[in-house]
């Protein structure tokens, strides 16, 4: 990604730390950043990646480089970071975080004054500084400084609680299981959870940037743990985070892992009881699930490209109040319209003790949609041949191009091929109103898109 004249991907900045991600990189990059945001005040942190503190403090050097001063948060999830930007009126943030991928990758979220990652247009312009060499430095008696930041997971903590019934939720005495990734979900979310009156049992709690519990990114294949914990100790709820802790996906009661459409549907529908009327942003991989709920309650269903930059953008465009992805990423606009899988907790809690029902209760009334996914090698320099190509191959069929390929299929079911942002694969995703057809739609489609990227190889 570093190699082809651009920085940023779908979601960031993202690269194999100290080989497409080095420290003079990232001092390059804090550099471009800080002449970006011209002298301004930036919050730095960081998740429990093994570089980390490393990039972070060449970045830091970056940003000071530039005249910039630097407020270091440290350690801590990207959306409390990202409520820090808001709370004390900096001029952005920048993250070093590389959320759901493998611990050798690492990367670079830049963040503006309003807690949102910044805009594609504004990326562009500091990849034109990056590229073209146009930093900015400081004189030696105009450099920018550095002092610590404390109390920003309290903070964000206690902001988080101002949305919810807190009451109603203590009376219910829920027993949540949090799976933290071994990584930043320990350090806000199980402390929200007990202020809330939840007894919390944690696993794969404690910090460590190499990710021995399980692979950062919550998929079903790696939530297993979680499902037989929360049938084990007899939880109302369980919740797994990715690496920085700004995604959740859900474990109901009986230990039924949940895809993020079904719970991101969820509170699109309480959300929409009490907002009639309002806009619900959403990425085309997201199940036909949340149209039903927009259509049944009065919403109005924006869709949009892949990317949770994208949706918050979209939000903050429209006005908008909320937004989902598929992935367990939801944004709830009165607090910060980021994902927030701490938030996103809270919510759940709220709906469940509003209703007085178990999730898999509250879940079993949504429409029924079956999930499967996929994922793909492919190198980068050939991904856009194999998308022209697909579109190509798929033009007879009900198609939608707004980003990568989806078709729809008359009987209700649909499938996603598209390029990732941020590795070097294709993700395909698949909905159906039965498990067996949509992974045979993933199969069918995974082998059409093998034959296309080998020919183009």
């Amino acid at each position: 990604m570093l190699s082809q004249k651009r920085l940023f991907g779908t979601n960031g900045i993202r690269g194999v730390a100290n080989k497409e991600l080095t420290p003079m990189t990232a001092i390059k990059i804090g550099s471009a950043i800080g002449t970006f945001f011209k002298h301004g005040k930036l919050i730095v942190g960081f998740d429990a990646r093994t570089s980390g503190p490393m990039l972070a403090k060449a970045v830091v050097s970056g940003l000071n480089a530039t005249g910039c001063d630097v407020l270091l948060a440290g350690m801590a999830p990207t959306p409390t970071l990202q409520y820090a930007v808001k709370k004390h009126k900096t001029a952005g943030a920048v993250i070093i975080t590389a959320s759901h991928n493998p611990p050798e990758y690492n990367g670079i979220k830049v963040i503006w004054k309003d807690g949102i990652e910044i805009s594609r247009e504004q990326e562009i312009e500091i990849e034109e500084i990056y590229f073209d060499e146009k930093m900015r430095y400081a004189e030696w008696n105009k450099l920018g400084t550095t002092r610590d930041l404390p109390g920003v997971i309290d903070d964000y903590v206690e902001t988080i609680k101002t949305h919810v019934n807190t009451a109603r939720i203590a009376e219910k005495n829920y027993h949540v299981v949090v799976d933290a990734a071994n990584s930043v979900g320990s350090l806000a979310a199980p402390f929200l959870l007990r202020d809330l009156g939840c007894r919390v049992t944690t696993i794969n709690a404690n910090i460590d940037g190499t990710f021995p519990g399980r692979l950062p990114e919550p998929r079903p294949e790696n939530l297993q743990q979680l499902a037989s914990t929360v049938k084990a100790v007899g939880a109302d709820l369980g919740v797994a985070f990715d690496g920085d802790a700004d995604r959740s996906v859900f474990v109901d009661e009986k230990g039924e892992i949940h895809w993020g459409d079904k719970t991101f549907g969820l509170v699109e529908k309480y959300f929409l009881i009490e907002n009639k009327g309002e806009k619900i942003v959403t990425p085309v991989s997201s199940s036909s699930l949340v149209k039903d709920i927009a259509d049944a309650y009065s919403g109005e269903l924006v869709w949009t490209k892949v990317g949770s930059v994208t949706v918050s953008q979209t939000m903050k465009r429209l006005k908008a109040k909320l937004g989902g992805e598929e992935n367990g990423g939801i944004f709830y606009g009165p607090h910060n319209a980021v994902r927030d899988g701490a938030m996103a907790t809270a919510l759940i809690l709220d709906i469940m003790a509003r209703t007085n029902e178990k999730l898999s209760e509250l879940l079993a009334e949504l429409p029924i949609y079956f999930m499967a996914k996929g994922k793909i090698e492919c190198p980068e320099e050939l991904k856009e041949k194999a998308l022209q190509n697909l579109i190509i191959q798929f033009k007879n069929l009900n198609i939608n191009t707004i980003d990568g390929v989806k078709i729809w299929f008359d009987d209700k079911s649909a499938i996603l091929v598209r390029p990732s942002g941020t590795e070097p694969i294709y993700r395909l995703y698949a909905e159906a109103k039965t498990q067996e057809r949509a992974s045979k739609l993933i199969s069918q489609y995974s082998l059409k898109l093998k034959k296309t990227i080998s020919r183009l190889g």
